[in-house]
């Protein structure tokens, strides 16, 4: 029987423990700074759709953000991604204001967006030679055959896109992004549209990558369980117009968690209970009424504690 280690009891974190707004530490590679996005309404008015938005995130973090539909996510990730800018504020990537586009920030979309008239290889090498643009066409081609090895599609090199199976069109994304080595990752629901199977296929070769290369990754999702798998920390987005931080969940997950033991593991369900009860009924109230001591700046750190079926899931273990 394993042992029960306890986790600590569910609370926010103090100021004073989280890092300053507008420093960058050592371990503070992105800092989102009090953004805000709004847009034109009838009548002259504005729709805001988030505002105030603080996050930190340290380098070599997997950060998935959940939320429901409205609630800024994916503007927050093409800010990230520098295709829109913020109607205030400003993000801190590596030091650096993001102002635009950059090859050190890569996309996966939720569409694969292949060029169809391109093989594999084609694709591929199309992103790296964006990069390093006076490489030769035998450096180009090396890159690109390698991060093709990398999610699994070696062989496959000279196969067009209506060749492939979605599945494989989201690899030859993945590999396409990872081939510039980005600062960080950006993925937009990439796996939204792919069959059950395909879907935790390719979650277990991302979670892979990630893990090998210490890649950056900011994700956003709508499915509970994928962030559970995937995440270090999950950030819960209250409903929109008008959303906000309401928390930052800490994954409480072992690094080298498995798909196969995630139910297994201490503290799981008490993690999933917790990201659905925040969907189900607390992602409305929170946005409609701040808690006592709510802090934008500082949105309050979860940590949870072992409910009854976490214990008799490690005791089963």
């Amino acid at each position: 029987m394993n042992a029960l280690i306890p986790f600590p009891a569910r609370r926010a974190m103090r100021p004073a423990e989280l890092p300053e707004p507008g420093r960058m530490s050592s371990d503070k590679f992105i800092s989102i700074e009090g953004i805000a996005r709004r847009y034109p309404a009838p009548g002259g008015k504005q729709t805001t759709v988030f505002e105030n938005l603080w996050l930190p995130m340290r380098r070599g973090e997997f950060v998935c953000m959940i939320g429901h539909s409205g609630c800024g996510k994916t503007t927050v990730l093409n800010i990230l991604a520098g295709l829109e800018a913020p109607s205030e504020g400003v993000v801190i990537a590596d030091g650096k204001a993001i102002e635009g586009p950059s090859l050190d920030r890569a996309v996966i979309f939720q569409g694969h967006a292949l060029l169809p008239w391109r093989t594999v290889l084609g694709n591929v090498a199309y992103a790296v030679s964006s990069r390093w643009r006076k490489a030769s066409r035998a450096e180009i081609e090396e890159r690109a055959r390698r991060a093709i090895a990398l999610v699994g599609l070696a062989g496959s090199e000279h196969k067009r896109p209506a060749e492939l199976s979605g599945g494989m069109k989201q690899r030859v994304g993945i590999a396409r992004a990872l081939s510039i080595e980005p600062k960080m990752l950006l993925m937009d629901e990439p796996f939204s549209a792919l069959d059950a199977l395909t879907r935790g296929t390719l979650q277990d070769e991302v979670r892979r990558i990630c893990v090998e290369t210490g890649q950056t990754v900011f994700m956003i999702t709508h499915d509970v369980d994928e962030s559970i798998y995937l995440a270090d920390r999950i950030v819960l987005m209250t409903n929109g117009p008008g959303a906000k931080v309401a928390e930052i969940v800490e994954n409480p997950l072992p690094k080298d968690r498995t798909r196969t033991g995630l139910h297994r593991q201490p503290g799981y369900y008490a993690l999933r209970n917790h990201l659905i009860d925040f969907l189900v009924s607390r992602s409305k109230t929170l946005r409609d009424e701040s808690p006592p001591g709510y802090d934008q700046r500082h949105p309050p750190v979860v940590r949870l504690t072992l409910t009854e079926a976490d214990a008799a899931a490690a005791a089963l273990g």
